[in-house]
């Protein structure tokens, strides 16, 4: 079996001042760039304008693509319709008539510039509403906030309340900073961002569940040791494992990011994000949230390697044995 980074001693939690300090700044930074230009919302939650397009000869849809960004409309959904010879074009816009007239022939123009005048013939214009509208929206973030209260809970109940504290905190700021991420890439939120956002809460939540249970195995062993040697230690026997399934998450990630293509190379981009930022915070925010509560409010040492605090009831004794007694001397 291969072993990598066996029986390391890395002192993590020392340089965890420095990684909050650059966390706080980039979920600032991210938070600022979102506050000046918003969510970059896909079609899917704006709604726009659908077109549908008949060509006489198959075309490339990688070039469709780039003639309607050229055309004003970048990140719209190009999908074949029925046959390689017919496609429609969701395009981005406002639902009132004259936004919807001036995307159309804002296309159309552009088709024509690169087909020909009578190519490629459009079949159908028409409005189409959000598929993820506000209700749609509330209830997904309804079902995040209940997520991580059933995963505190969970956690309460089969590890400590301070795990579970420190657990959902830390996936708090994955996600904080993955928000941050997209702000500052300016990706476009559709709903495929969406499935890699709470993909990339699964993940780090289970990364720090992994360094937690290692933790509590640890607290329970006979050798008494602060809560700062045993999280580093933690961290160091999981890291061979950690090692591996983030080199294999991050290579299959990779190579979506460079062939699958445009419309998945945003949920590429977060969830290769969602890797670093996992593994950052399952180190550098739950543990040392872990370490500050533990100080606030000192935990009852129940284990069994904590029996040396208690007071141990003397043995008993036995009562001292009487001198032999001198034999009486008879007259």
């Amino acid at each position: 079996m291969l072993r990598i980074l066996h029986d390391t001693r890395y002192d993590f939690i020392k340089w965890w001042r420095v990684a909050v300090g650059t966390t706080v700044i980039f979920i600032a930074a991210g938070l600022i760039f979102l506050g000046i230009h918003g969510l970059n919302r896909s079609i899917e939650f704006t709604g726009g304008t659908l077109m549908q397009v008949e060509f006489k000869q198959p075309p490339d849809a990688g070039q469709l693509r780039q003639i309607v960004d050229a055309a004003g409309y970048p990140g719209s959904e190009i999908q074949p319709f029925g046959s390689p010879r017919e496609f429609t074009i969701r395009a981005a816009g406002h639902d009132v008539s004259s936004s919807v007239e001036k995307t159309a022939r804002d296309i159309e123009t552009a088709l024509h510039a690169k087909y020909g005048a009578t190519e490629p013939k459009v079949a159908r214009t028409e409005v189409v509403g959000p598929r993820v509208g506000d209700e749609l929206t509330r209830n997904a973030i309804m079902a995040i906030v209940i997520s991580l209260f059933i995963t505190l809970l969970y956690l309460a109940f089969r590890f400590e309340w301070r795990f579970g504290v420190a657990a959902v905190l830390a996936t708090a700021h994955d996600l904080l900073s993955t928000l941050a991420f997209l702000s500052i890439m300016r990706l476009e939120v559709s709903l495929t961002v969406v499935a890699a956002l709470l993909t990339v809460i699964g993940y780090s939540l289970n990364d720090t569940i992994i360094i937690f249970d290692r933790v509590r195995e640890n607290l329970k062993k006979a050798r008494p040791e602060p809560l700062y040697d045993v999280l580093n230690r933690s961290i160091n026997e999981t890291l061979p494992r950690s090692i591996l399934t983030h080199v294999t998450v991050a290579a299959a990630t990779l190579s979506l990011l460079i062939f699958a293509g445009e419309v998945i190379r945003p949920f590429a981009w977060i969830m290769l994000f969602g890797i670093v930022t996992g593994t950052f915070s399952s180190i550098y925010v739950a543990g040392p949230i872990l370490l500050w509560i533990e100080r606030k409010w000192p935990r009852q040492r129940i284990e069994k390697g904590a029996s040396h605090n208690k007071p141990t009831p003397a043995a008993p004794t036995r009562p001292a044995a009487r001198p032999p007694v001198a034999a009486r001397t008879t007259r």
